[in-house]
């Protein structure tokens, strides 16, 4: 199966160059495709990837356009790919500018024919890139397989490469444990609580690091725009902020693990991370602005992403089921009622005075509507109660899509 493979690279001062230009060339073809686009898009016609690539070739040759060639075609190609599927995925008006000071250089090496690796030592390996020549990454660990292609990548003053190779490895028919299951909820005092009463939870940023930041960003706010210091002050925002996403990938990656090869049912809420971390318009923004930061620092749908990205390894397999009165329900006798949560850690049914932590609870709610018993507790075999939250329209228990994706890089 396909996976992911990502190594620090070690450029020379020319290669650094040479990658800030392509990076350079492609935003610029992503900015003019993208207008093109949508003009076409205002006179009632499209646009899409096979005219603009014959364009492309033909701009090249114009007057004036001679920096087009300064990139590898295939790379301002893919770029032209990536902007078509963005287009088809989530609309021409929707789909973003790539602003110079917000956009990080990126570009993909789509055919390994001209690829080779080598390891230099221990510690170091090289890849012949085209264009670029042997470049230099630190090998970290083995590729564990054939190249399919190639990224290369900037963010926080480092230059990264990813490689997609093809580890063989192929999706097991049965988890080694075909009856474990547990039910999964995500919060914002704890990142995620199972219905076993597991607490998986840490800390991705310091109290120094959170003053660091404010500090930098009144700086940042005192600065001109486009200025050395603004860009400085820029960079090392950008770097404490990437260690901190660093902390929060290393993070979900090993709960994923655990969790996927402990149980061969993984449960959780369909959440819609996006829409629930809008911005508010009216009324409580503030408040508002305070959850959304809760949410996105605990990682909700990254915890998915990475659930879905080991389960193809464990032949877990990931449900999700309609999230309404999860946290309200007594899991004991199912009666729903708001005022069965005593504080945002405490559950006390009104009903049977049943106690339990509200995270565990809920965990366990989940579990039981994808129509699983919740062995940890004894009490999985009770029928459900006439009060409880009804099903979805649709059906409480929904079938995502089939995980075959990687996080980008």
């Amino acid at each position: 199966m396909l996976t992911g493979r990502r190594f620090r690279l070690k450029l020379t001062p020319e290669q650094v160059e040479a990658c800030t230009e392509y990076g350079g060339v492609c935003r610029a073809v992503w900015n003019a495709a993208l207008d093109q686009r949508r003009e076409a898009r205002r006179k009632g016609a499209w646009a899409n990837y096979v005219p603009q690539a014959r364009q492309l070739a033909e701009a090249k040759r114009e007057p004036g356009l001679e920096w087009l060639a300064a990139a590898p075609s295939h790379l301002l190609q893919q770029t032209l790919r990536d902007l078509d599927r963005a287009c088809r995925e989530h609309g021409t008006f929707t789909v973003r500018w790539r602003a110079k000071h917000r956009w990080s250089p990126s570009f993909r090496f789509p055919d390994p024919k001209p690829m080779a690796v080598e390891r230099i030592n221990r510690k170091w390996g090289r890849v012949k890139l085209p264009k670029l020549g042997w470049v230099t990454y630190r090998s970290t660990r083995a590729l564990g397989g054939p190249i399919r292609s190639a990224t290369v990548s900037f963010k926080a003053g480092r230059w990264w490469i990813s490689f997609l190779v093809d580890d063989g490895q192929t999706t097991p028919e049965q988890h080694s444990d075909p009856g474990a299951a547990v039910g999964i909820d995500r919060g914002v005092t704890y990142a995620a609580v199972t219905s076993d009463g597991r607490f998986h939870d840490r800390a991705f940023v310091t109290p120094g690091e959170v003053k660091r930041y404010k500090r930098l960003q009144q700086q940042l706010a005192r600065q001109r725009k486009g200025s050395a210091s603004w860009g400085g002050t820029l960079a090392r925002l950008r770097r404490l902020s990437c260690r901190v996403t660093d902390r929060r990938g290393d993070f979900t990656a090993q709960v994923a693990h655990r969790i996927a090869s402990d149980n061969a049912v993984v449960v959780l809420e369909d959440l819609k991370t996006k829409n629930m971390t809008a911005r508010a318009s009216e009324r409580n923004v503030k408040a508002k602005a305070g959850l959304n930061r809760a949410i996105l620092d605990k990682g909700w749908h990254r915890l998915e992403l990475a659930l879905a990205s080991k389960a193809r390894y464990t032949g877990t397999k990931l449900v999700t089921i309609h999230p309404a009165y999860t946290s309200q329900t007594c899991h004991a006798c199912g009666h729903c009622a708001a005022d069965n949560r005593d504080s945002q850690a405490s559950f006390c049914c009104t009903a049977c005075g049943h106690r339990a932590n509200a995270d565990v609870n809920a965990a366990r709610n989940i579990l039981k509507a994808a129509g699983l018993a919740v062995s940890a507790c004894g009490d999985g075999d009770m029928s459900q109660s006439a009060k409880q939250e009804p099903a979805h329209p649709r059906g409480l228990v929904r079938q995502p899509v089939s995980p075959v994706g990687i996080p980008r890089p």
